[in-house]
């Protein structure tokens, strides 16, 4: 967790500078400020337009009884995509317009199912014996007879 964290707010940052000034060099200064504003300006708009439609949709779901589960996660990672977009740099806009175009976002979810899956399959509850069936304690166990009428 902490090289994740790591690479989050030390590595990515440098390289998106480290980007941004490259970019800068060819270009000159206005053209980069101008393309971080344009593709912050951009990215914000497509992902309010799509978290929209997102939401919409989730509602739909939910009033014909169904559960949106899928459209939740795409939910998310479009706010994602619009965090990513409004952060200056040139990396980060690569990201997260690739989370704005769905083929992209079905196969992140893809992922995320099979990464929470292996996660939770994986658990195993404090003092229990790995492999073992999961104890509950909101659970009681008895047996019940059943009365007549004679008794």
């Amino acid at each position: 967790m902490f090289g994740r964290l790591l690479i989050l707010f030390i590595v990515v940052p440098l390289v998106e500078l480290w980007l941004l000034l490259r970019i800068g060099s060819r270009l000159g200064p206005g053209p980069t400020i101008a393309l971080v504003i344009v593709t912050g300006t951009l990215g914000a708009a497509l992902s309010r337009r799509q978290g929209v439609q997102t939401w919409h949709a989730i509602q739909n779901e939910m009033r014909q009884g169904r559960a949106p589960g899928a459209m939740l996660v795409d939910a998310l990672l479009i706010f994602v995509a619009g965090l990513l977009l409004i952060t200056p740099g040139v990396l980060t806009d690569v990201v997260g317009f690739a989370f704005l175009l769905p083929p992209c976002r079905a196969v992140i979810r893809k992922r995320l199912r099979e990464s929470m899956h292996v996660q939770v399959s994986g658990f195993t509850p404090p003092g229990a014996a790995p492999g073992a069936p999961p104890q509950r304690d909101d659970v009681i166990d008895a047996e019940f007879t059943r009365r007549t009428d004679d008794e």
